[in-house]
């Protein structure tokens, strides 16, 4: 019988899953870090794309896991009370709404006391991705009360003390 590895190299030649695996893993990567800076998700692309390029590279899968275990105890010390849940709740709200607002303002308001020429650009570009923001937001949280709701938070792995060489000796 074949294995799952088996299957995909008769479907797929190798030098097109590996082209996929950098396009597809470089591509999150990029996307992540302009979204750094930018209105969307992007240490969650960021970690998505060196999940995928963790199937190519061991280097990648080196920096995934450390990233993995802290978001995982962030998450579960994100839930472990109802003010830190319902804050959560709130913000993404919050990020949906700006999103919303973002998109439908095409005019300045007579509020605003500088030109037009220092107007945040509106749009429904950017109003789109802080509601997708917003949307995963409240997506992972309910994951996150899911999967660690009713647990006492984990304290993170300790590193073994270093002996010093004063002690050594």
């Amino acid at each position: 019988m074949a294995t799952d590895g088996e299957k995909h190299s008769r479907i797929l030649p190798g030098w097109v899953r590996r082209t996929g695996i950098e396009v597809a893993g470089w591509t999150l990567v990029l996307l992540g870090l302009a979204a750094l800076v930018l209105p969307g998700p992007g240490l969650l692309a960021l970690a998505a794309g060196l999940a995928v390029l963790s199937l190519q590279y061991h280097w990648a899968g080196r920096y995934l896991r450390p990233l993995k275990a802290k978001a995982l105890h962030a998450a579960e010390q994100g839930v472990c009370t109802w003010p830190r849940i319902s804050a959560s709740v709130s913000g993404a709200l919050a990020v949906i709404a700006a999103g919303i607002i973002w998109g439908t303002w095409t005019e300045i308001p007579p509020w605003w006391p500088l030109a037009d020429t220092y107007w945040l650009p509106g749009g429904w570009g950017t109003g789109a991705g802080l509601m997708l923001s917003g949307l995963i937001a409240l997506t992972l949280i309910f994951y996150s009360c899911y999967r660690f709701r009713g647990r006492q938070p984990a304290e993170p792995a300790a590193e073994p003390p270093v002996a010093d060489a004063a002690e050594a000796a």
